[in-house]
């Protein structure tokens, strides 16, 4: 059940469509080790969706946060839908001061 959902115009980036992938599983939640694509509209789409959820957060500011730091600020270690999921957690729930996340 997705609770907060994410607009292509509610981005701040531009990703491209990948229609080959468009009706693959996405990501909603752990355990997942299939790769991400952090260039991927419908990669992007549930996984910010995603976090924004576990913080129960619609704030926009977040949101374009989150694309910054899965797009840009991630290190490329980073490759799996669920370590991409814990990478940008840890970093809201530092940035939004909840350490008992």
């Amino acid at each position: 059940l997705m609770g907060i959902q994410i607009n292509p115009s509610d981005l701040y980036y531009k990703y491209r469509h990948n229609k080959e992938t468009q009706h693959d599983p996405k990501f909603t939640g752990k355990p997942d080790q299939n790769l991400y694509d952090r260039d991927d509209l419908y990669e992007v789409i549930p996984m910010l969706s995603a976090v924004m959820d576990h913080f129960n957060c619609r704030d926009a500011n977040i949101l374009h946060r989150l694309e910054e730091l899965a797009g840009d600020d991630m290190p490329s270690f980073i490759k799996t839908r669920e370590d991409v999921f814990d990478f940008l957690v840890s970093v809201v729930s530092d940035m939004m001061g909840d350490h008992n996340a």
